[in-house]
Formats: structure tokens, sequence, C-alpha cells
């Protein structure tokens, strides 16, 4: 999420509210009319439910990296404006189409709705939607699809993390940074070393589980970690920062090391040495999270499934940095104070490396 936890990954703004007894004519939304410009707060007529699909009352909706770059026009998918952002949100049912199994009217859930969850209400395909077990609570759900989902497909099936592995988490105070912290450390049980731009960031990543940290913010990170880890170095490195720091992360992995590229939040794209990959048979992947729920869409579901069943069973705990109301969506300010709309946010480099979760609130409990 983006107040939420923060760091260079994917930092998330979040919607609240609760469901009201049966369905509206209109609802509130978050409207991108013209990229690069704030995002408008209007009522949205309801439709009807196609048999296939399930109507929610969301209660929050996260923010993530991915959002603030389609608003301004930079993400690989292009809505066609206007569009409503939001890629997550948890909420309860309020109405089923005639084909719907899987869940009913009263059920909580988490759903991945593409670019139209940042509303008060979701109409969305049955396959998307996970039931939020006992216990875990509306708030926490919503955190869950994106940066764990992609923490876990990261750990799990990309990079085949075994416990007791050294792990190198680059950004690691960023929403997505922060989850593979978790992740690695109180799942999966291997030695994390969290990377990132400030001493404050790395008492965060620690926080939250990580066995040491480097700020690459005072010098070279493979030079850090040798000094950590000896000539042993780094079994899985996961990147989401790219450029310099991707090729030192590179450089610090160990004999069959594995490091899976997630995103390039620093703003460069490194090329990979193909020397590096032969001389210590290492290997270089990529993550693309939402691509998974197209291509391989049993894989992606089980993740989230494997996140809800964590969260149930207290062994991840998401972090979450504030709370805002919808209509607060244009106030929102970093840490530094600068005043920002959802997508100039979206855009500061500082405020995605320090807030990786946001919560903005729909609406008051009871309306």
């Amino acid at each position: 999420m983006a107040a939420v936890a923060r760091g260079r990954g994917l930092p998330r703004a979040w919607l609240c509210r609760r469901a009201g007894p049966g369905c509206g004519r209109h609802y509130r939304a978050a409207l991108c009319a013209q990229l690069k410009q704030p995002l408008a707060i209007e009522e949205v007529a309801s439709r009807p439910v196609q048999p296939h699909e399930v109507r929610v009352d969301v209660h929050f909706c996260g923010v993530n990296f991915a959002d603030i770059l389609v608003c301004r026009g930079q993400y690989q998918e292009k809505p066609q404006l206007p569009f409503t952002p939001g890629m997550e949100f948890s909420g309860t049912v309020l109405e089923t189409g005639t084909d719907v199994s899987t869940v009913k009217e009263g059920d909580q859930v988490i759903g991945v709705s593409g670019f139209n969850g940042m509303a008060e209400e979701c109409i969305i395909d049955q396959k998307t939607l996970w039931q939020i077990p006992e216990g875990v609570p509306l708030r926490e759900a919503a955190t869950l699809p994106v940066s764990y989902g992609t923490a876990i497909l990261a750990l799990e099936h990309r990079a085949c993390t075994r416990p007791g592995e050294t792990v190198l988490v680059t950004a690691a105070a960023g929403a997505t940074g922060l989850a593979v912290v978790d992740v690695a450390t109180n799942v999966l049980r291997a030695q994390v070393i969290a990377a990132a731009g400030s001493d404050d960031k790395c008492k965060l990543a620690m926080q939250k589980g990580a066995q040491s940290t480097v700020n690459y913010g005072r010098g070279g990170l493979k030079e850090a970690v040798r000094k950590l880890v000896g000539s042993g170095w780094v079994n899985v490195a996961i990147d989401t920062v790219g450029g310099d720091v991707f090729l030192e992360a590179l450089r610090s992995l160990a004999w069959e090391g594995r490091i899976v590229v997630v995103g390039f939040a620093g703003g460069t794209i490194a090329s990979v040495p193909a020397n590096l990959l032969l001389l210590k048979n290492v290997s270089a992947m990529g993550l693309y999270w939402g691509r998974y729920k197209e291509q391989n869409f049993p894989v992606f579901s089980r993740t989230l499934s494997s996140a809800l069943q964590y969260c149930q069973q207290g062994l991840i705990q998401p972090h979450i940095g504030a709370v805002f109301k919808l209509e607060e969506i244009q106030k929102l300010r970093s840490r530094e104070g600068r005043c920002s709309d959802l997508p100039d946010i979206n855009g500061s480099r500082e405020w995605q490396s320090q807030d990786p979760s946001l919560v903005v609130w729909l609406r008051s409990p009871g309306t």
C-alpha cells in the first residue's frame, strides 16, 4: 500500500468505506480525465451485473506505483480516458450474477480489478475475487494482492528460495520491499539483507525482520554486502530499483544465485552483462505480477490464497502508514511536506521510497 508501508517499489493509497444496505443508483469514484492532472471525485451511475460478475461495496483500495504511472501515461497499459485507477481492493459482496458460485452476498473479499478499484463500488468477474478468512481485517487484506502477491511470486515461484538462504532486497523500505522482507524472513526463514537509501528506511526494514541492512546512499552496494557475508555472497536478490543498484546486486550473487527483476523505480533500465551470468552460473529473471493473471492464472490465484493464509496465521503483518478519506486524495502530502495530487505523488521518487502504503478513506461508517 502507499502510505501504509513505504519504499521504492510499489507505494500505495487506500480507499475505505463501510458497506450499506443494498446498492444505490450512483456511487463516488476517483476519475482520471486528463493525464498528469489531479484526479476528480465524481458520482458514477451503477450498471447491472452480468451473469459471471459480482458487485462489491469497496472498503479499501490500494494505490500502487502502477496507478501512479498509468495516471501519467507512463505505464505499459493505457486505459482510455476517463478511467478509474486502483488495482486492488477489499470489501463486501453486495450482489452476484446468476452464474456466480464462488461468493455470496455479505462475504468479505479482496479483488484484483485492473484499473477500476478506486471507487465506492466495483463490478468484477467472480474469478478475480478471493474470500477473506476469519481474523484478517479488511484494511490489512487490501494491502495483500500487489505487494505480497509480488513478493510471494518472486521468492517462491521465480527464485525458489529455500530456508536458510541469504536474500538481498533492494528498496527494502517500500511497499514491495517490505513485503519481500516479511515473506522471506517470517515465512521462508531466509537470512535477509535489506538495502535502502537512508538510515530511517533501513531501520523500518529491520523492524519487519531483516537481519542486516545496507544504506546504499552511503556507498557501493556490492562492497557493503561483501563486508556482511564475505565470499559466500547472496543466494537470491529481489530488485525493484534497476540501474546501478541492479548491477551491484547482480554482482553480489553467489554461485548459482538468482536475481529477480521486479521494477525500475530508480528510473533506469540496466543492460545485463551476460558474462556475469556465465562466470557464476547465475540466473537473471523478470517478474511482471499482473501478467500471471492472463498467462498462468492458477499460479496467480495460489499466491493470493497464500498471502491470505499467511496473514491469517500471523506469519506476515502488512505495514500501513496512514489512512485518508477519498475526498482528501488531492491533498496528500509527502513526508517532506510537498503538496501533491495523486499522480504527482506517484511520480515523486522520495515519496515512493518512504511511503510504501497509503490508505484513503471512502466513507464514514454508517454512510
